[in-house]
């Protein structure tokens, strides 16, 4: 298990480098959230909590919801604690919201990740300059969501058990087939009956 983490933890170190490394390129200014993206990413990839694919959907829900929680703030809050401690409020329950629409097929937990990986992210950006956050909010969520994609990516393809048919399937290989000590009590019950039966047929 310790030899799986680290291969992962390798892994995604190169994934992480290389986004770095292509926004410096591209000027695509990824830096600022490379590592935060890249972990996200990641925690999505490994939790074992339903298939991958639902745990990366309930993400890019809390993202969006997030998203459009700096909006409502940006266009109808005051910009005070009051305003900001509404503005979390209604994000919080806009993702329990969702969570509930679905179910809970979507967990509240992914939800909630996405959410808090777009507030940290942009919440500093936001602050600065609160008017330009159709702009500002466009590029954030652009660049976390690439960073959060390759940390996916990484780690999904290398997460310890992480088959190919098992790891996008959510199903689990079994841990032992020994045979229960329930099926020797069916058994020896079985067998006791037609010893009983054949006894009462002579």
């Amino acid at each position: 298990m310790r030899r799986n983490q680290l291969y992962v933890g390798v892994v995604l170190a190169v994934a992480a480098m290389f986004a770095v490394l292509v926004g410096s390129a591209l000027d695509l200014d990824l830096e600022s959230v490379a590592l935060l993206g890249a972990a996200m990413g990641a925690v999505v990839a490994l939790v074992p909590d339903r298939t991958p694919l639902v745990r990366l959907a309930g993400f890019a829900t809390g993202f969006v919801i997030a998203w459009i929680g700096y909006i409502v703030r940006a266009q109808f809050l005051p910009d005070t604690s009051f305003g900001r401690a509404v503005a979390v409020a209604v994000v919080v329950v806009l993702c329990v919201g969702a969570t509930a629409a679905t179910l809970d097929r979507i967990t509240l937990w992914s939800v909630l990740l996405g959410a808090g990986a777009f507030a940290g992210a942009y919440e500093f950006t936001y602050a600065a300059e609160p008017p330009q956050i159709l702009s500002t909010s466009l590029s954030t969520a652009t660049t976390m969501a690439f960073n959060v994609g390759v940390g996916f990516l990484a780690a999904a393809l290398v997460a310890p058990g992480a088959g190919a048919a098992s790891a996008w399937s959510g199903r689990r290989r079994p841990v032992d087939d020994a045979p229960d000590e329930t099926d020797h009590q069916s058994a020896d019950d079985t067998a006791a009956l037609d010893t009983f039966m054949k006894e009462k047929a002579k």
